[in-house]
């Protein structure tokens, strides 16, 4: 089975124009993803889509792969996809360009879910505790069945328990924001209208799930250090993550 790793990047940001190319300890943004991904076990290629040369360049100069894509995509999904359907692969894995310290290990844990042929689409949750965290938006919470699949994400509290005694039974989950697409369902979802579910909670993956393609769930221990905001990378502690 042929696992390819693309990291959509795009220039334009409204909270952090130019993103990708900021420097972090000595590296751009996007070189560190680049290097983090090539790391796993499981990635027989990595490319980076695009569609700035600025980026572009900037790959060149590390000998990276990399390819310019349409500037009208709506979402890295889309852009992992005109890249995908020109690859010979079995397993597209879309790894986030903001994610400058992703684990090779959770890039390798998301490629297991595939050893299960019945596997469509896969992304990672990690258990979380009842704390502050569930409570904030931008923290994604979803729930699985009893054969790890998603059976809903959101930005609210799921379950959301109606009593202490309930939530002392209950385990709650994060999302970790990366996808695994068998190559044939990633060209088939980019195909579907946006649904009720995923504007209300602006999550893309709602269109999946409500479109009845099932998302299984891997388990990993990270939380990963997304950098959305300049002042993410102002927080950022170097030391820490070396």
């Amino acid at each position: 089975m042929k696992i390819i790793g693309i990291i959509p990047s795009r220039y334009t940001s409204t909270r952090f124009p130019g993103k990708p190319l900021v420097d972090i300890g000595g590296k751009t943004m996007i070189k560190r993803v680049y290097e983090q991904a090539s790391k796993s076990k499981s990635l027989s290629q990595v490319i980076v889509a695009t569609d700035d040369e600025r980026i572009f360049n900037e790959v060149k100069s590390f000998d990276g792969n990399v390819v310019m894509t349409s500037a009208e995509h709506k979402n890295g999904t889309e852009r992992c996809a005109e890249v995908a359907a020109n690859i010979d692969a079995d397993v597209v894995i879309n790894i986030q360009g903001d994610e400058p310290f992703i684990e090779p290990s959770q890039i390798d844990a998301l490629a297991e879910c595939f050893s299960e042929p019945s596997t469509q689409i896969a992304t990672l949750v990690r258990v979380i505790d009842w704390d502050d965290e569930l409570r904030i938006p931008s923290r994604i919470k979803v729930v699985l069945n009893n054969f790890r699949e998603a059976m809903y994400f959101s930005r609210s509290i799921i379950p959301n328990p109606v009593s202490h005694f309930h939530r002392d039974e209950l385990v709650f989950y994060l999302h970790v924001g990366i996808y695994g697409f068998r190559k044939n369902i990633l060209l088939d979802v980019v195909k579907l209208e946006p649904t009720q579910l995923e504007i209300t909670e602006s999550l893309e993956q709602l269109r999946w799930l409500e479109n009845g393609y099932k998302i299984k769930c891997g388990f990993t221990g990270h939380s990963g250090t997304a950098i959305d905001t300049p002042e993410d990378l102002e927080n950022l502690d170097l030391d820490s993550l070396a």
